[in-house]
């Protein structure tokens, strides 16, 4: 039988500090002005969020003593799941979104129209595939304080995949389409085009860099779940 090792010290940030970041990265989502930069930064804030819960969770105090909170837990390994799944899939949509926008500054630089719609479209495509996968991600409301945190953070997390999708459509959207088609007419609206991408580019880096430390984060947890479960 394994036995999880736990912690004797005490976490990082208590348990209401962890609460106060939920809400203050819930609030930034619901921001009319949330920006992809601030979309990049709440990932990275969630991701630590999830670090904070394990530690909490690994506090002799927080054992798992009743058969009502395993079954929850076992509830929260499989929401781990589908959250790993979904973050798995946005680190993909960011990798080929990045190449993209590449072949699109090659492609308005070279003056070719019709593969410079062809990647927008594709672009386009994209973004909507990921929104379908984004909806698919389990939610559910349980009394217990602990494994609601979990489930608010798994529900915050979603929203921010929602919101990023949300905002990526929009760079590619109008007017940007207009622009685009009008850069084959003045060379220093091509300038701007491609600015404009690379900028976007380094944004979904970004997101990448985000979204990798999530993902990193959630398979910690999922393992200290594991533990935890099998003690």
């Amino acid at each position: 039988m394994a036995f999880h090792k736990r912690s004797i010290s005490l976490p990082s940030r208590p348990l209401s500090k962890v609460e106060e970041e939920l809400h203050s990265i819930e609030a930034c989502i619901s921001s009319p002005s949330l920006t992809i930069e601030e979309i990049s930064d709440g990932l990275r804030r969630i991701g630590d969020i999830y670090s904070s819960i394990e530690e909490i969770m690994c506090m002799p105090s927080n054992q798992v003593c009743s058969s009502q909170q395993r079954k929850l837990l076992d509830g929260e390994m499989e929401y781990s799941l589908e959250l790993l799944d979904l973050c798995n899939t946005m680190n993909e949509v960011f990798t080929e979104l990045k190449a993209i926008i590449q072949d699109l500054q090659v492609s308005i630089r070279k003056g070719d129209d019709a593969v410079v719609q062809a990647k927008i479209q594709l672009y386009i495509r994209l973004v909507k595939k990921a929104k379908k996968h984004s909806k698919k991600t389990l939610k559910k409301v349980v009394s217990d304080k602990m494994i609601k945190m979990l489930g608010e953070a798994r529900e915050i997390t979603t929203s921010l995949f929602e919101s990023t999708l949300y905002l990526l459509s929009k760079q590619i959207a109008m007017p940007k389409l207009s622009l685009i088609s009008k850069a084959f007419q003045k060379k220093n609206l091509v300038i701007c085009n491609e600015e404009e991408l690379q900028v976007l580019e380094c944004c979904i880096g970004d997101l990448e860099a985000g979204a990798g430390l999530l993902f990193r984060r959630l398979v910690q947890i999922r393992v200290t779940l594991l533990n935890i479960l099998s003690s």
